[in-house]
């Protein structure tokens, strides 16, 4: 992440966040590059609940209001995911939501978002693109799901990103080049901000004669499109 990043995060004295634990052990790691201003045992860590977690914030119904007393009386307060950009993919948009609603400036920092840069690595077109989240993990009807955003890149050129959960990788994509037509392109990316990154793209054909697989233990980025 980028030192004005890190420099941010250290002045920082609440958060609201995804896990308190995890985030404490995130603050370890900044505090290692720039001292905290405020000891970790000292500072405030609000969890989001987990119906947001598993619903969405938007799905969910989540006034995130009441966590952001801090920021009404002038400090201010960080959000942080368990992993990316908060409220891209993950929670936190109900959060960015309510401080708007209160007059809060709200101020993004650049990290790393893992819809982008799946997308730059992957060859398709990076200027008409759509996010749809998750596709269904029923067999049926994750085959009508593909073959409905398959239809839509195809006549309309936009490259079409989603992503799946560990361990379930492999399924997703065994689904996929079964119902994808031969032509159509897939690309995927995982960990490409870490030491071992996996990035692919190339026709349906192309991935089963080359027989790739992927890392059944990270999230993925799945796109697709002509």
């Amino acid at each position: 992440m980028p030192l004005q990043t890190l420099q941010i995060a250290a002045s920082l004295q609440h958060w609201v966040c995804e896990n308190a634990k995890s985030t404490r052990a995130y603050l370890k790691r900044v505090g290692e590059i720039v001292p905290l201003r405020t000891q970790i045992q000292a500072q405030t860590l609000q969890e989001l609940p987990r119906e947001v977690h598993k619903k969405g914030d938007h799905q969910a119904g989540f006034d995130a209001r009441p966590l952001l007393g801090a920021a009404l009386q002038g400090r201010d307060v960080g959000l942080v995911s368990e992993a990316g950009m908060p409220a891209v993919a993950d929670p936190g948009s109900s959060v960015v939501r309510a401080a708007h609603h209160l007059g809060v400036q709200v101020l993004p920092l650049v990290g790393p978002v893992s819809l982008m840069l799946a997308l730059a690595a992957s060859g398709l077109n990076g200027q008409n693109f759509a996010f749809v989240g998750y596709v269904p993990t029923d067999p049926t009807e994750r085959i009508q799901r593909i073959k409905s955003l398959e239809s839509l890149a195809l006549r309309t050129q936009q490259t079409q990103l989603f992503i799946e959960t560990p361990y379930r990788n492999q399924n997703l994509l065994s689904a996929l080049l079964q119902t994808l037509q031969p032509s159509t392109r897939l690309a995927t990316a995982s960990g490409l901000t870490l030491p071992s990154p996996e990035n692919f793209s190339a026709d349906v054909r192309t991935w089963k004669l080359r027989g790739w697989t992927l890392n059944n233990a990270t999230p993925t980025v799945f796109s697709i499109g002509p």
